[in-house]
């Protein structure tokens, strides 16, 4: 696995390319101190995933998320941060990141990445409690109207509170095909791009669902 760092402190950088290579299996092309280099080192490497801060000079993690996905649109972009401010959470689902983790949970990191790197969206424990919070002030949406399944609508769900295909095809007894065959289904009659969208799409009209 290939991989991009961006943190505006050099230590942390230097050390998270310390402990991710120490296994063999992922290789760290390059690092970063702030949004621009992010972007910069994107086009340069093109790695299997990004993995960066928010909080930086110039452009921050956000603006610099926004942007790559806009020229790359299957980038997968891993948040690393020491903040779980509600507006960056709801900011960088919107902008599609593919995780948001805290800092603090650094054993959950090489879990994540591989979650990231096999399309699965990825947030830390603390992330994931707040999401249902985030956007109570939903408009009402009608699935039924949308063909959208009591099947469909189950996996809408597990999407929302972060399980991996596998997580969902155990939890409702199905082949992880068929949770694939189902996950496609959703986003074309949803007309969403990917698994992130799904959970924002879900949690933003939350209160027609409960």
């Amino acid at each position: 696995m290939k991989l991009v760092i961006v943190d505006d402190d050099c230590l942390v950088s230097s050390s998270l390319k310390t402990i991710l290579e120490a296994g063999g299996e992922i290789t760290v092309s390059a690092t970063g101190t702030d949004g621009t280099d992010a972007v910069k080192l994107y086009r340069e490497h093109l790695p299997d995933i990004l993995l960066m801060d928010i909080r930086m000079k110039s452009m921050n993690g956000l603006e610099a998320t926004a942007e790559i996905r806009k020229e790359f649109p299957d980038a997968k972009i891993l948040l690393l941060t020491t903040f779980s401010d509600d507006e960056y959470i709801v900011k960088a689902l919107q902008a599609g990141a593919k995780g948001y983790l805290l800092k603090q949970d650094y054993t959950s990191l090489l879990p994540a990445l591989g979650a990231v790197a096999s399309g699965q969206t990825v947030f830390g424990c603390e992330v994931v409690s707040k999401l249902p919070g985030l956007f109570r002030k939903a408009e009402d949406f009608d699935y039924a109207a949308a063909q959208i399944s009591a099947r469909e609508l189950e996996i809408i769900r597990l999407v929302a509170d972060g399980l991996s295909n596998k997580e969902i095809a155990s939890e409702l007894f199905l082949s992880e095909g068929t949770v694939r065959n189902y996950l496609s289904d959703i986003l074309d009659k949803l007309n969403l791009r990917d698994r992130t969208q799904v959970a924002v799409f879900y949690y933003q009209h939350q209160s027609n669902t409960l």
